[in-house]
């Protein structure tokens, strides 16, 4: 049989392979999510993601080091307190575990652009996103108050030297407060990256007890979006558009490739993409168990992302996979 294409042509070498390859991943992807924990010569593993660990500021060298060698060009910081509260007070606190570790990096890598998470959930002894209502029993986070602290944190993050904001707690209008909090606080150059489209999955596991941050009672679905809803999601990235996000995220990344995808359909922001925990984790067992080659299926998966159409992936794989990749 004659055929005018054979798509096997294309696929006969590795060399082949790379030049005709749609889809390439590069340092220039990936952001290093890193857990710090309030106080001095900390490195805690955190058991359910293998090589990964809770690290104080003054242990994040070694880290950071390794990152910059890879040239990955941002972290992502979530901070443990050592005391918590109703509010989530220590998220604002000029030496709490981000601030510090924001100075600490910039003094390491100063062009390596540091990200802050903002949100309240690591940081209230209820583990819930925001301020509770004080109604007895009811158990719901306020949204209004909430807005106040996050954009508290977000300032006090920005004030340490923070390149971007990235609240995650799911509020609505949590980027407007931010935006005009940060602008009235002389930080109009700091960007925000909006968690725009955030949901409330089973994939989160390994994250809160690395952040731990499980909440004391309930759980995040009433301000987590509902993982059956796509239309939903492309409401609220939307909103936070409109409010001024200068970057836009879905998390989870695996599950919701469509989303991704969809997302980068209808937007010009630049968009990233969470791969998770979980996902993270799933990958890590089950080749620790023999079932799967862990260097393809996680290079595999954070393609898959790309393809999607994430222009940044936040991925606990990040040092693995560059490390992989300079194999090839």
């Amino acid at each position: 049989m004659s055929l005018l294409f054979r798509p096997r042509r294309l696929r006969r070498t590795a060399t082949l392979r790379r030049m005709v390859r749609e889809t390439t991943l590069g340092a220039q992807d990936l952001i290093a999510p890193l857990f710090i924990a309030e106080g001095r010569g900390i490195a805690r593993p955190i058991g359910s993601m293998p090589g990964h660990a809770q690290l104080s500021a003054d242990r994040i060298d070694r880290e950071v080091d390794d990152l910059a060698e890879l040239r990955v060009p941002a972290v992502l910081l979530f901070g443990i307190p050592a005391q918590k509260d109703a509010q989530g007070s220590g998220a604002w606190a000029a030496n709490g575990p981000v601030p510090s570790a924001i100075r600490a990096i910039k003094r390491r890598a100063p062009d390596m652009a540091v990200v802050a998470d903002v949100c309240m959930c690591e940081y209230t002894d209820h583990g819930h996103c925001g301020v509770l209502s004080p109604e007895p029993g009811s158990g719901d986070v306020q949204n209004d108050p909430t807005l106040e602290l996050l954009a508290r944190a977000a300032v006090a993050y920005a004030d340490a030297g923070a390149d971007i904001v990235a609240p995650s707690a799911m509020m609505d209008g949590q980027v407007a407060a931010i935006r005009a909090a940060l602008d009235a606080a002389g930080h109009q150059g700091v960007p925000i990256l909006a968690y725009a489209a955030k949901f409330a999955s089973a994939f989160y596991g390994p994250f809160r007890e690395a952040a731990e941050s499980t909440p004391q009672f309930g759980d995040r679905r009433a301000y987590q979006m509902d993982p059956a809803n796509a239309r939903e999601a492309l409401r609220e990235v939307a909103l936070d558009a409109a409010e001024g996000a200068d970057m836009l995220m879905v998390k989870p990344a695996g599950a919701y490739l469509d989303i991704i995808s969809a997302v980068r359909a209808r937007y010009d922001l630049p968009l990233a993409a969470y791969q998770v925990s979980g996902e993270y984790a799933m990958i890590k067992a089950a080749a620790q168990n023999g079932w799967i080659d862990e260097r393809r299926a996680a290079l595999e998966s954070l393609i898959a992302i790309k393809r999607a159409g994430a222009d940044l992936i936040i991925s606990y794989y990040a040092k693995e996979a560059l490390r992989w990749l300079a194999q090839e």
